[in-house]
Parts: structure tokens; C-alpha cells; sequence
């Protein structure tokens, strides 16, 4: 019990490590939280589905990063790009990246490269495939619009605990 114990904890500390960072002008402040989902019974009988801290994440549950950057400073942010990697140990689940006003692009090379997800592609024993959510290593929100003084967003993702 206690290796597995261990090992819920460590799985934690991996999801708490990968933390989003932002570029652009302006001095932008960034919170990110990990939740998951939990499915509730309320007095009627209906379900109800909440996020909560993710403190005890298990092989194969999904967590959700959620990014929320504001522009502290008097002027817009031009050019703002919010980078997040999937944490190591996580698997990134396909289409649940999510950014009003932003375009969404991954990288399957730690973050030198970034395209829209249709058009990248790996190399796997000497054969070119295109890329999948598994191949992904980290995950860019490029803002379409500056952010107004005062104004934030949000970038929201889903992954798995492998």
C-alpha cells in the first residue's frame, strides 16, 4: 500500500509541475489550476458534475488544467501567446484544448515547434505519420485580439494519468 501511496503522490506532483507561461507586451498574471471532474447526486436524484482539487489522481483518471491569465498593467498585451506543457506521465485528450478568441496549436517536439494539430507530423522508425493527441508535448494559445488593461482569459485542457 505504501508504494502505491507513493505513487499517487508522485503523480500529483508531476500534474502540479507543468505550469503555463505567457509572452506578449503588458505584464500578464497567470493562475493555473488542476481539477477533475466529480459526479455528484443531488436531492432529486439528478447528477451533478463539479470540479474539484485534483488531490488524489489515479492512473487513468483525467485531470483539467485550466490557465487563466489577466492583464494587470494599464495597457493592452499585444501578442499574447499562453505555452503549456502536458506534464510528464500525462497523456493530452484529443479536442479538449479549449481558449476563447485564441488559436489553438501543439508541438511534439518539447516546444520548438508549433502548428494547428492537422498539420503535424512524427517520425517513427524512419516513417512519417501524422501526429496524434499522444504525440503532443505541449499545447499554445496564441490571443487573435489584444487583451484590454484589466481584461483576462482563460485556456483550458484535458489530459490523462498514464
Amino acid at each position: 500500500m505504501k508504494i502505491f501511496m507513493k505513487f499517487v503522490v508522485l503523480a500529483f506532483a508531476y500534474l502540479c509541475a507543468a505550469m503555463a507561461f505567457a509572452q506578449g507586451s503588458g505584464h500578464l498574471e497567470l493562475t493555473t489550476v488542476v481539477q477533475k471532474e466529480q459526479i455528484s447526486v443531488d436531492d432529486d436524484g439528478k447528477q451533478q458534475k463539479e470540479l474539484v482539487q485534483a488531490a488524489t489522481v489515479l492512473p487513468g483518471d483525467s485531470v483539467i488544467y485550466t490557465i487563466t491569465f489577466r492583464n494587470v498593467s494599464q495597457e493592452s498585451a499585444e501578442n499574447v501567446t499562453i505555452t503549456n506543457p502536458v506534464p510528464v506521465n500525462l497523456t493530452y485528450e484529443s479536442g479538449s484544448a479549449f481558449g476563447p478568441g485564441t488559436v489553438i496549436e501543439f508541438s511534439v517536439d518539447g516546444g520548438k515547434y508549433y502548428s494547428v494539430a492537422s498539420e503535424l507530423t512524427v517520425t517513427e522508425n524512419g516513417e512519417v505519420r501524422a501526429a496524434t493527441a499522444d504525440d503532443y508535448t505541449h499545447i499554445r494559445w496564441i490571443m487573435q485580439n489584444d487583451l484590454a488593461a484589466g481584461a483576462q482569459g482563460v485556456a483550458r485542457f484535458r489530459a490523462r494519468l498514464n
